[in-house]
Parts: structure tokens; sequence; C-alpha cells
């Protein structure tokens, strides 16, 4: 029976033909250490290669955002068959150092970089039938932008004996920018135990103040591309100033409170005039009106009233017709006395 090698052996010895055969193994190299360039500037990702390029040789530039997977690239630009193709919004601003790249140089120049160029490039060369080396070489860089201006605030209390702190902060620059707070003036620099100052936040926090404390303080942001600064006056108050301002804030609320309860008194009453009061229509059905075939029932008070107004027109004819007889009595005797 003859031997037949295992699996593993089998698969070392084919590795070690196919990265022994010419044309089959591709070998890429970039820089171990991460690129660094200003903004403004051009970027040259350096990559090289070692292979024959055959008539499948392909070279990929592909680019990925800071902490995304390699899984999320996006291309820049792609070499196959003698053609360069741009695929990618950077390739406007890319070009190969070599072109055709098939010399085994595949440096990729990107010029005018910009702060969202900063991420991951990836050099791929693909040459089959070679299956066993990935081919791919992984250049980091950074867009170096210098801090802009920061911006200045500060909060707390502001009496003697009081807290206040100090807060600065840069909306651009990479590296990002530590922050450093200085005094301006002859005034004495506060104690250190009473100052507490954070380089990378941009927070100083002054405790226990007095009335030395008051002053302008400059906060400078600072990395390896420049520095910007901001300045802010501090104004600490004695007691005096302090109940001043704390009578004036007082009366000011309760002015405050007066104005809107008089706006809504005031508000109240034109609404209520303007609703309008409820009148009754010769359409309107009442609550108190008697439905039709149904009498309305007569109180007894109501019954007398009624009766007696019944009767008052007899007696009034009876009255009348008294009148009558005595007036033509009266009439027939008068001839006779003359």
């Amino acid at each position: 029976m003859a031997w037949l090698p295992g699996p593993f052996l089998f698969g070392t010895l084919l590795g070690y033909l196919s990265l022994n055969a010419p044309g089959l193994a591709v070998e890429v190299k970039v820089p171990a250490e991460p690129l660094s360039v200003p903004v403004g500037k051009t970027a040259e990702l350096v990559c090289s290669y070692s292979t024959s390029v055959g008539d499948s040789f392909a070279l990929e530039w592909s680019f990925v955002q800071p902490g995304k997977p390699i899984s999320a690239s996006h291309p820049i630009l792609y070499f196959t068959s003698g053609h360069l193709y741009p695929t990618g919004s950077q390739s406007e601003r890319a070009s190969l150092l070599q072109s055709p790249p098939t010399g085994g140089v595949a440096t990729l120049k990107l010029m005018d970089v910009r702060p969202s160029d900063t991420g991951t490039y990836l050099c791929q060369v693909n040459n089959p039938p070679d299956f066993y080396t990935n081919g791919l070489g992984l250049i980091n860089l950074t867009v170096l932008v210098p801090p802009s201006r920061p911006s200045c605030s500060q909060s707390g209390t502001t009496f003697v004996g009081g807290s206040a702190a100090l807060r600065c902060s840069s909306s651009q620059g990479a590296p990002k920018p530590v922050y450093s707070w200085v005094r301006l003036g002859s005034f004495p620099t506060p104690s250190p135990g009473s100052m507490v100052q954070d380089e990378v936040s941009g927070q100083l926090i002054l405790t226990n103040l007095s009335l030395t404390s008051s002053g302008t303080y400059r906060c400078v942001a600072t990395n390896q591309m420049g520095t910007a600064s901001c300045e802010l006056t501090l104004s600490v108050m004695g007691p005096s100033e302090g109940r001043v301002a704390g009578t004036l804030i007082g009366v000011l609320l309760g002015v405050l409170l007066l104005s809107v309860a008089v706006f809504c008194l005031i508000r109240f009453q034109k609404e209520r005039k303007k609703t309008p009061k409820e009148t009754y229509g010769g359409s309107d059905l009442r609550e108190d009106a008697v439905a039709p075939g149904i009498s309305e029932p007569v109180s007894p008070k109501a019954s007398s009233r009624k009766g007696l107004l019944e009767r008052s027109p007899s007696a009034s004819t009876v009255t009348t017709t008294k009148s009558a007889s005595t007036a033509t009595t009266t009439k027939s005797k008068l001839p006779m006395i003359i």
C-alpha cells in the first residue's frame, strides 16, 4: 500500500510551491508608520508590490473612514487590462505616481487633502491565479488642522467666596488641541489650591473668589499645527454689591409677575365681554314650553283671577244699561215740566 501525504503536509507543500512559482505570489509593501499631512497639501501614499504582471493583473485603491471596518471601504480608483477607472468621490484629486502601475509601484497621490480625508487607505493587488496571499496593504492617514479660534464662556456665582468655571473649546483642530489658561496683567495669579485646570476639556475652576480674582483671563488652544486663543473678563462682586444685585433681581421678578397677572386679568375681562348673552328665537325650543295637545295645568290663584276677569264685563254691562234707562226717563219727563 502506497503512502499518501496528510492534508496538513499537502497544504504546506502546495503553499511552498505557490510562493516560489513565478507570477503566482503577490507581495505588497507599505510603510508601517502612519502618515500625517497638513491640510491643503499633497499626500503620497507609498505602495509597492512584487509579482509578474499578467493579463489578469488588477490594482485597487479604497478608503475607510475612522472607526469603520474594512468591509465598509469606498473605492477611489481601479486599474485593470491597461485601463484606469476613477470610481470614487476622491478620484478627482487622486492619481497614480506611475501610470500604468505595472512596474511594481502602486503609489497613490492625493492632492489638496481635507480633514475628511483622514482615515485608512487600502492598496490591493490581485494577480490570478494567485489565491494564497491577499496582496493587501493598509496606510493610516491623518490630515493635520490647526486649532480654530476657541470660544470662551463662564458660569457660577461671581461673588466673594463663591466659585466660577471658565470654559474654552475649539471646533476644529487635528490632532485635538490642548488648552491652557493664563491671567493677563500684573495682578497676582490665583493660588494653586483655588485653581483647577483641565488641559483636555479646557475648563478652569476658580474657588473661594476674592476681589483680587477679578481680571482678564486668556485661553490658548495648541497643537502641532499652531495656536489660537480667546479672552474673558471675570468681575467678582463684594458683599454689598451682591445684596444690591439680589434686591434688584427680586424687584425685577416682582414687577414681571405683577405685569403677567394684570395682563391675564385684562384678557379675562375682554373675553368675558365678548361672550354673547343667551336669547331665545322663534324657532328655539324652551325647556318650559308645553307640547301640543296637552293642556297646561292651572293653579288656584290663576283660576280665581281668570273668573274675576270673566265677570267684570257683565258688571259693566249692567251699569251701562241702568245709566241708559235713567237717561231715557229723564228725557221723557222734560217736556212735561215745560
